[in-house]
């Protein structure tokens, strides 16, 4: 069925736009997710976001221990709505923290969950093993990931650094580590596109986004399918 809507929408959307989702979509990626942890500051939250659109990036999880997240609309540039954001929030009826839920559900989905940090020497951005799905994880401005993130991460990678500063701002961080991941991706022979099942859900948020109350237009497509 959601094909079948996807088609139906596609005729209140303009030719320029269907063809632009056409182009996009084909660079689109869930072999490799972001992950960010208690981030703060609402320009690196949004500048994040863009990047994340830019390089091909389809889901980004969001993780709020102590903070919300809030990006900066005239940064981000309404970059979120063309991504997948899953949101992981404080649950009282469970005794298991937000970073420990958001890691067991990306472990259970096959992700390795690689925790970003200048302070491991684990392996560099060009020495990164990409050949399985890869949550990369970023955590706060301040004091990076959490000791649970460090603890339950499979392993570490680092931007390689001359100079006298040990560290890159998240944002920046963020940009570089996924310039450098989804390019050495798309030279490799591992089979990081999105299935046709992922393209038809994404299509269809990405129409959603591009009509107003495209909820009306959906109950008469429902109407019209149960006559």
């Amino acid at each position: 069925m959601s094909k079948e809507l996807v088609e139906y929408l596609s005729g209140f959307v303009t030719e320029n736009r269907l063809n632009r989702f056409k182009e996009v979509i084909q660079y689109r990626t869930r072999h490799l997710t972001v992950v960010l942890e208690d981030i703060y500051q609402p320009h690196n939250a949004a500048a994040v976001l863009r990047s994340c659109d830019c390089f091909g990036i389809q889901d980004v999880h969001v993780i709020e221990n102590q903070n919300k997240f809030e990006a900066n609309p005239d940064v981000e540039l309404g970059s979120a709505k063309w991504l997948t954001m899953i949101k992981h929030t404080k649950d009282p009826s469970t005794p298991i923290g937000v970073t420990e839920r958001c890691i067991a559900s990306l472990k259970k989905n096959g992700y390795k969950i690689i925790v970003t940090s200048p302070h491991k020497n684990d392996c560099s951005v060009e020495e990164l093993d990409i050949t399985n799905k890869t949550a990369l994880f970023f955590g706060t401005e301040m004091r990076g990931a959490t000791p649970i993130a460090y603890e339950q991460a499979d392993g570490f990678v680092k931007i390689p650094m001359v100079g006298f500063t040990e560290s890159l701002n998240i944002s920046v961080s963020a940009a570089v580590t996924l310039y450098a991941l989804t390019n050495r991706l798309k030279k490799s022979s591992v089979n990081w596109k999105l299935t046709e099942e992922e393209e038809t859900e994404i299509r269809l948020q990405w129409i959603r986004n591009s009509i107003q109350r495209s909820e009306l237009l959906e109950k008469e497509f429902e109407k019209k399918n149960l006559r």
